[in-house]
């Protein structure tokens, strides 16, 4: 009796700390313009998910680096290779709020051709509604019945000061948001974000001759200005200047290769080096967001973007507190520094590593 006592006991324990780690998990919103497959965008995804510190609420998906149609596609699908359909992902917003293809067309005549104009960019064009190339096979599964802005909306009144919001695109379903419920920021924990270029010190062409130009903000400049000026609890950013201090490598790739877990056969199979440069831009906020020593230094300023439409519409535009205009701006904390050596073996070891169960 007295065995079964103890027995019973212990099973309890186990079941108490299963549970207790289960309500420990930091719940993230993932918010991507989730072009595929692999790529920055999708391995940004799969670092959030095979940390078993993490619970994704869902993805939600915005027109950026593709078209919202084949964004949702690509991320559907690689939900479909790791066995974690259960994740929803919500379609939000197909075009900016008010940038417009043909008026940045336009504008490039005047002001000179912008290196990334992610879905519009003319060498990759394609009608909106277009899937474009699966490589990785069309998904059998379906997005939610729901657009981003509400899904949103209703997970942080699900869960109070409890849900991180990742940004890893451009802005346009966080406006929809706020506009829709002004009390989204507040109810949210936090605002992590990729976006913003202050001075990248680089010889890379898209920065080069426009070192406050950054693809996230700039796509939809007044989506932008909106969530930066929204009652978030806390705005972390990693901006291109550190973001230009990562690189994906063969080296790196041929490590998750050697992996046997399907994630590891995904990125193996279709991380692509482009170029000459091939930066880790929204894996390191991903990571960063788990591991937060991997930064070693930080600062914090005002941030807002350029919205006059001259030759820096979309522009950063930050300030510290002896320069910013009377203005309601919120505080950033921006990365600055990184331990580079310990991001990669993070970036590898999750990627190689078995996807937690639902």
């Amino acid at each position: 009796m007295k065995a079964a006592r103890i027995w019973i006991c212990a099973i309890a324990l186990l079941l108490s700390a299963t549970f207790a780690c289960a309500e420990g998990k930091r719940k993230i919103i993932i918010d991507q313009d989730a072009a595929g497959p692999a790529g920055s965008d999708q391995q940004a995804i799969l670092l959030l998910i095979q940390s078993r510190q993490t619970e994704v609420l869902g993805i939600t998906v915005v027109t950026g680096d593709a078209w919202l149609t084949e964004e949702v596609a690509h991320t559907l699908r690689t939900l479909e290779l790791i066995g974690r359909t259960d994740i929803p992902v919500v379609p939000g917003a197909e075009n900016p709020l008010v940038r417009t293809r043909d008026q940045t067309l336009e504008a490039e005549q005047r002001y000179g051709s912008i290196v990334w104009l992610g879905a519009w960019t003319p060498s990759l064009y394609h009608a909106p509604r277009e899937l474009g190339p699966m490589p990785e096979g069309v998904p059998t599964t379906k997005a939610a019945n729901e657009d981003a802005a509400h899904f949103l909306i209703r997970m942080v009144h699900k869960y109070p000061h409890e849900v991180t919001i990742e940004e890893a695109g451009p802005m346009t379903n966080l406006a929809l948001a706020i506009s829709i419920d002004p009390e989204f920021a507040s109810l949210a924990k936090e605002l992590v974000f990729m976006g913003a270029s202050l001075n990248p010190r680089t010889d890379d062409p898209e920065f080069a001759n426009n070192p406050r130009h950054e693809f996230n903000l700039w796509f939809d400049p007044e989506a932008a200005h909106i969530v930066l000026r929204a009652p978030w609890k806390k705005i972390i950013c990693t901006t291109v200047d550190i973001s230009l201090k990562t690189r994906l490598s063969m080296e790196l790739i041929n490590k998750v290769k050697a992996g046997t877990t399907p994630v590891a056969r995904y990125v193996g199979t279709y991380a692509r080096l482009h170029g000459t440069y091939n930066y880790l831009w929204d894996e390191l906020t991903s990571a960063a967001w788990l591991e937060p020593s991997l930064i070693t230094k930080t600062e914090t300023r005002y941030m807002d973007v350029n919205l006059d439409r001259g030759a820096g519409y979309g522009d950063t535009l930050t300030w510290s507190d002896n320069d910013k205009p009377k203005r309601d701006l919120r505080q950033v904390e921006i990365q600055v520094d990184l331990d580079t050596d310990r991001f990669y073996k993070l970036f590898v070891s999750l990627l190689t590593a078995e996807t937690p169960k639902p």
